[in-house]
């Protein structure tokens, strides 16, 4: 035992000889038997297994040796360092002294490939986060913050306003909290404004638009104050807006021109829109100068479409009218700024074009140019039509001169709408005859039969010209060849029907109205001219039962209803009458003939009083005619109220001092009353009887024949008689339908040079009906059948 015990050397000489005796105890078989694992794998498989990997070391390698104190040690070299292939520190020996950086052997000994690193299993979960310090709980109000104030914006988006303010609100009242908890936990400079400034600015908005004014100005105020947010000075411009919707014109200018202040030149959009509201403000003040001031400059330098059509208001205003034409001429040379329409029209067959323009000709982009152009030509048909009967002599001469105005500019189009509302014009002031233009008309209907004498539109046209030249006989020629031409054609048949009954031809008028109906089943037109024609037959009940269907296509038409209660009545069933000419009345109330039989038909009654808002709603639609307010008079001293009466008449001789019938009943109550104003009443009654006496000869003598010298006796001598009859005499006797009154067919003209009412007959006193003439129902009739013609002859 003692041969394998080494002393350490007692001098510190080097020994030249020594280690020639060592060798490696892995080959020492004296030991084997007391090696453990040499024993076990022996015994068992356990040495066929395959090298473990270098962090486990193998039996060989790490196999201590024995010493002879029974200690092991690690087997070393000769020269003190490790074996080759031992474990050192953790880490093992490589096999040789060279190897590339960042490789060791010890990471393949014993292991599969794995550079991702799998081996080591998944990465460790991170460190949760600490919900409760107070920057965690910062966050998560600052996020809570933002989304109330996305979910005002999207309320407001939507209408729901109430929601929207409640949103803002909350989240006011968080973002308070939220400064709070960061002066608490970090310095005042890391406080977030901007999130402040959208909280406020959403605030006042949302009281703005649900018109909480007082608390949005509260609002803004707060923010225009505070130095540290930038540009909040043109938050000034909607205090204006709200100061505006107020109607405080003064400070809404005041603020609007704070905001102008405090916006640098370089934002011109922004200063120009400001200008435009400042315009608009002056306007709405009346102070028109300033106005035009403002929207002169902004025509200037970016003229668009509202600053030009206000300036054409601003002008219009102060009546200048050579400022109105120049700004009219500004106004249609404002740009569009938009595409022409051949961009969306293909130029070729090409399938990738054809997607391509498919795609866009409907797009977002197109529909705004459509709504940009949409609002041009609104803006200049307005204006036209507002400063036409102004700017020159005449109505014609003015929208002649804004026709070609737009005929010269990139509206060409607009041109013929303006004729159109020309003519339209002409039609509701009744001028018809600006428009009848038949040479021109017969000339253009001409060429179009020439161009194509197959064309049942060209037919019917030249018919209609014929038809307006009064040659029926033609007209219905042309109108048959355009049905021989196509029989479905319409426009052809109803005229046929309009020219036969010119003819007196009723039969086949009739016959033609009939087929048109069974076309066109629910044509009020139609229906209207076969219950016409069956009346001119005579034949009423047939007129009443297809007025009766017409009322069922068209129940509001007053024309029909008048109709119906004037067949009824002249069939003598009054209240039948009555209705219908009670729902004409009601449908349109300013029918003078349907008031007129209805405070006929109360007179009639014995309910006067009723009689009474009729003819006071006469009066008010034709007031220089003064036998409805005299009809006013008699009904109250017809009911017994003299006081309101002899009012009434006083009135009236006012307003009408030379009206002889007035006077006479004034002279009557005054009497009947024993009022001292009779003697004065009476002294201007002979007065103007002698001044009538005096005008009656001067006619009489400057006439040379004596038929009309004597018809105005006989008519002097009728109203007299009418005049002399007593007020209260129990036998007088009640007109149904009034129409022996003078004048009731005549147009509104307070110019008139008519006589006013010097025959008129007290309607309490007895007279003779006047029916009307059949000439002047067919006259009416024709006038109706006129409007139906021109109409439907109108070409597509």
């Amino acid at each position: 035992m003692m041969q394998n015990v080494h002393l350490a050397p007692e001098t510190d000489e080097d020994d030249l000889y020594s280690g020639y005796n060592d060798y490696n105890p892995t080959y020492d078989t004296e030991e084997l038997e007391n090696d453990t694992a040499f024993q076990q794998a022996v015994r068992t498989n356990h040495g066929r297994r395959p090298p473990i990997t270098a962090k486990i070391p193998s039996t060989a390698v790490t196999r201590p040796v024995a010493t002879g104190y029974g200690s092991k040690t690690s087997l070393t070299s000769s020269m003190g360092r490790p074996v080759t292939g031992a474990i050192q520190d953790g880490v093992t020996r490589p096999m040789t002294a060279v190897r590339a950086a960042g490789f060791t052997k010890a990471a393949l000994r014993g292991s599969a490939f794995d550079p991702l690193g799998q081996s080591r299993g998944p990465a460790p979960p991170l460190e949760a986060k600490n919900e409760d310090s107070p920057e965690e709980k910062i966050r998560q109000l600052e996020k809570k913050v933002n989304e109330l104030v996305e979910e005002s914006c999207i309320a407001n988006t939507c209408g729901d306003l109430k929601l929207a303010l409640e949103k803002a609100k909350d989240a006011g009242r968080k973002e308070r909290v939220l400064v709070r908890q960061r002066e608490q936990v970090t310095t005042p400079e890391n406080i977030n404004l901007d999130l402040t400034y959208s909280v406020l600015f959403n605030l006042a908005s949302q009281y703005s638009a649900n018109e909480m004014y007082a608390e949005a100005l509260n609002t803004y105020q707060v923010i225009v104050k505070n130095k540290m947010f930038i540009n909040a000075g043109r938050l000034k411009v909607n205090m204006g807006n709200i100061y505006l919707k107020q109607r405080n014109y003064s400070k809404a200018i005041k603020f609007y021109r704070m905001a102008l202040d405090q916006i640098p030149s370089v934002h011109k959009e922004m200063r120009i829109k400001i200008m435009q509201n400042i315009g608009v403000t002056f306007i709405k003040t009346g102070q028109y100068s300033d106005a035009i001031n403002s929207f002169e400059h902004i025509m200037s330098m970016a003229p668009n479409l509202k600053a030009g059509f206000n300036l054409i208001l601003s002008y219009f205003a102060v009546g200048d009218r050579e400022k109105m034409k120049k700004a009219f001429q500004k106004l249609i040379a404002v740009p569009l700024e938009i595409d022409e329409d051949d961009k969306y029209i293909s130029p070729s067959d090409d399938p990738h074009t054809n997607l391509v323009i498919e795609a866009i000709k409907n797009d977002h982009l197109r529909q705004m140019e459509r709504e940009r152009k949409a609002m041009a030509e609104k803006y200049i048909m307005t204006a036209a039509k507002l400063i036409a009967p102004v700017i020159e002599t005449s109505f014609a001469v003015g929208y002649d001169w804004c026709v070609e105005v737009v005929k010269a500019s990139q509206y060409v189009e607009l041109a013929n709408d303006l004729e159109i509302n020309k003519a339209i014009t002409y039609l509701r002031q009744k001028d018809f005859n600006q428009e009848n233009d038949f040479a021109q008309a017969s000339s253009y209907a001409d060429l179009a039969v020439n161009s194509d004498r197959y064309n049942p539109s060209a037919l019917t046209n030249k018919g209609n010209t014929v038809f307006a030249n009064g040659d029926y006989e033609k007209a219905a020629e042309f109108y048959k060849e355009a049905l021989r031409n196509d029989s479905s054609c319409t426009e052809a048949l109803y005229n046929i029907g309009l020219t036969y009954k010119k003819l007196n031809r009723l039969d086949e008028a009739l016959d033609c109205f009939l087929k048109l109906h069974a076309i066109l089943r629910n044509s009020a037109q139609v229906l209207y001219q076969i219950a016409n024609v069956y009346e001119l037959m005579e034949d009423p009940n047939q007129a009443i039962e297809w007025l009766m269907q017409l009322i069922s296509v068209v129940p509001t038409d007053s024309r029909a209803l008048s109709k119906l209660g004037e067949l009824y009545d002249s069939e003598g069933d009054k209240s039948q009458a009555f209705q219908y000419y009670y729902e004409s009345y009601r449908y349109f109330p300013s029918n003078i003939e349907v008031i007129e039989w209805l405070g006929a038909y109360y007179i009639d009654t014995q309910f006067c009083e009723k009689a009474i808002q009729y003819f006071e709603r006469a009066a008010l639609i034709q007031p220089t005619q003064v036998k409805w307010q005299l009809m006013v008079a008699s009904c109250f001293r017809r009911s017994g109220n003299y006081q309101k009466a002899l009012d009434t008449y006083k009135d009236i001789h006012r307003k009408f001092p030379e009206n002889v019938e007035c006077l006479r009943f004034l002279v009557r109550l005054c009497t009947d009353i024993g009022l001292k104003e009779v003697q004065e009443y009476a002294t201007k009654l002979k007065r103007l009887e002698k001044m009538k006496e005096i005008k009656e000869q001067r006619i009489k003598s400057g006439r040379d024949g004596p038929g009309g010298s004597r018809g105005k006796r006989e008519g002097s001598a009728g109203s007299d008689s009418g005049q002399n009859c007593s007020a209260n005499s129990k036998g007088e006797q009640l007109s149904a339908k009034l129409r022996a009154l003078p004048g009731t067919n005549e147009p509104y003209e307070s110019s008139s040079h008519k006589e006013i009412d010097a025959s008129y007959v007290d309607p309490l006193g007895p007279q003779v009906e006047r029916p009307k003439t059949a000439a002047k129902k067919r006259l009416e009739e024709d006038d109706f059948a006129d409007e139906e013609l021109g109409d439907d002859l109108l070409p597509e």
